[in-house]
């Protein structure tokens, strides 16, 4: 990319601090999804990809999803899934915002978004290694219509997996709201918001194994834990 191109997708200014919200994602019990609410959680997530281990039906979704108070968000997962299938999650799940996080092109994210009427988020999946050539400037210019940018680290079977890539790598100034997301714990969700706080247009976290007993399994003290940390780094960054 050129260097004026590069300007063209950077943003002009830093994030003003805020609350960081909690997107916690992998839910299939519903004493699960009472207790993520319980502590302050403001999205919760269905995995509607069959390969993975926490995937839940369109059906199960909705039932999970017709527990959440007002002003706690669903959110639908899917991998390069059929437009056919998405739409009737959508229809199951009313209000949920889209998630994709395979190989979907902006085109299609946005005609879904369009075609139901709801809002996505598009998942950047980032290398592992210490150099990469991943480019998230041209990245954000791409996918521009998405309300956010979930930051992942690129494994095997499209996320969940544990695994934290270089913070230190993403560029300061995407011209988009992220979401930081991938291997994210109790003990480093912290420093993730600290490193990461004013690179785009706001933060967001996304939590799923680092909150977990088990795949699909959540941990009620995990999630608390990861709240108040969450809630720590806001207020150190306050000062």
């Amino acid at each position: 990319m050129s260097p004026s191109n590069t300007a063209t997708h950077a943003s002009t200014s830093p994030a003003p601090q805020q609350r960081t919200r909690i997107k916690m994602c992998g839910f299939t019990r519903e004493a699960d999804v009472l207790a993520a609410c319980a502590v302050g959680a403001d999205a919760i997530g269905f995995v509607l990809y069959p390969p993975s281990p926490r995937s839940v039906s369109i059906e199960r979704a909705a039932e999970l999803a017709r527990l959440l108070p007002a002003f706690v968000t669903p959110v639908l997962l899917f991998v390069n899934e059929t437009p056919e299938r998405i739409e009737a999650a959508c229809a199951a799940v009313p209000g949920a915002l889209l998630q994709f996080h395979g190989e979907e092109s902006a085109d299609f994210c946005q005609d879904m978004s369009q075609r139901t009427g709801r809002p996505h988020l598009k998942a950047a999946r980032i290398p592992l290694s210490e150099v990469h050539d991943f480019d998230l400037l041209e990245f954000a210019y791409i996918h521009h219509a998405a309300q956010a940018l979930l930051l992942d680290a690129h494994v095997d079977g499209y996320g969940g997996g544990g695994k934290t890539f270089h913070w230190s790598l993403l560029p300061p100034n995407v011209n988009a709201h992220l979401v930081l997301s991938g291997g994210l714990t109790p003990a480093n969700v912290g420093d993730g918001i600290r490193a990461l706080h004013t690179h785009g247009l706001s933060l967001a976290v996304d939590v799923s194994s680092g909150i977990e007993a088990g795949k699909g399994l959540k941990d009620a003290d995990k999630m608390r834990q990861f709240v108040q940390a969450v809630h720590s780094a806001d207020n150190a960054l306050s000062f």
